[in-house]
């Protein structure tokens, strides 16, 4: 796709009633009603949003994004009652998961039903689905009058998007237009589940914890891939291929905190012997070891020990500012694989190619 489309910019607010915020939201759906490709945020990241029932449309985004066709897309509705008309045959389980998390960063697979563009689920019978808690997504998603497929709006393999500038700066030309409704809130993308084995197995990790889902539905299995090989026929969204990486070259450092920073001393140092820029990112308990420091070009906290939640939010973004910034070589702590916790490794070890050293 060229890069000629002239890309609109609606800002919007959280208060959606209001007539100039529903009038932006209005345009912007009738685009993706009609096959165009319209970014809008949830409360995970921004979704790059195309009409889930056209073929036509839903290339577009592969297109826009430069993403693999044999990775599958999330449907996103509006209403809980448009689950029948996405999906089929669902189980106790899921309708269980859904009156639980529903709205929220919750993506089920399904049986998917004949109407779902075949682009959307890259072949498989199965389709994901989610209801995102966002008011300014489940009333573009109302206008549109269609389900939407909607996978992050970045270009592929790049961080996820935060907010709008994000989208900008990967899609700026390739999409049709923005609803620039302010900074998500999770800051990681979903948790994807799929209902159609059992015990149902979690494929990805995100906003909702394993811990959570256990206490509504029970005992679930965890699928290995992603926290270790890639799989050859994706079911679900960031298990192939690379992802949320920066463009400078990110390594992780594991082990207790001294020997972690004995460990990052010594790597940063040989990357200035190499005339290499320099990050390091590390939760604010760590920041004053690393505030202007000598060997470091820039030091970014990612939240806080004491608040998963907070590493979750700062994480692309941080990603995105080494960008921004130009550095080459970047060092991260690592975070406990609990909770939120799992999801947030699970991000960074994709980011950094898997790539840790420990200390």
């Amino acid at each position: 796709m060229e890069q000629n489309i002239l890309t609109k910019v609606w800002v919007v607010d959280k208060n959606v009633e209001e007539q100039k915020s529903c009038a932006h939201l209005v345009d912007a759906a009738k685009l993706v009603e009609s096959g165009e490709l319209v970014a809008f945020p949830t409360e995970t990241v921004y979704g790059l949003g195309a009409n889930a029932l056209s073929d036509e449309a839903v290339e577009k985004i592969f297109v826009a994004k430069g993403r693999p066709s044999d990775n599958p897309l999330i449907v996103h509705i509006g209403e809980k009652s448009q689950l029948d008309t996405v999906a089929t045959d669902i189980p106790v389980k899921a309708r269980q998961l859904m009156e639980a998390f529903w709205p929220g960063p919750l993506t089920m697979f399904l049986p998917k039903k004949a109407g779902i563009a075949s682009k959307v689920t890259a072949g498989l019978s199965t389709v994901g689905v989610r209801m995102p808690d966002h008011p300014v997504a489940l009333e573009l998603i109302k206008q549109a009058h269609v389900p939407i497929a909607a996978p992050s709006a970045n270009r592929s393999g790049r961080p996820s998007p935060t907010t709008a500038q994000h989208v900008l700066e990967d899609l700026a030309g390739r999409i049709s237009g923005i609803v620039d409704g302010g900074s998500t809130g999770v800051g990681v993308e979903s948790t994807t589940i799929d209902m159609t084995v059992e015990p149902p197995m979690i494929h990805r990790p995100g906003g909702i914890t394993v811990e959570q889902i256990e206490r509504v539905i029970g005992e679930v299995a965890i699928d290995p891939a992603f926290l270790t090989e890639e799989k050859e026929q994706p079911i679900s969204p960031g298990m192939k291929y690379k992802h949320y990486a920066p463009k400078g070259d990110l390594w992780l450092v594991s082990g207790q905190e001294d020997k972690v920073r004995a460990k990052m001393l010594e790597l940063l140092k040989e990357a200035k012997e190499q005339g290499l820029t320099t990050g390091v990112m590390v939760p604010r308990e760590h920041l004053n070891h690393w505030d202007n420091h000598a060997l470091v070009d820039v030091t970014l906290q990612c939240g806080s020990l004491a608040s998963l939640e907070e590493v979750a939010q700062d994480l692309y973004t941080d990603l995105r500012r080494f960008d921004e910034e130009q550095i080459q070589f970047i060092l991260a702590e690592t975070y406990p694989r609990e909770g939120l916790g799992l999801a947030v490794m699970n991000r960074l070890e994709k980011a950094a190619s898997h790539r840790i050293i420990k200390a």
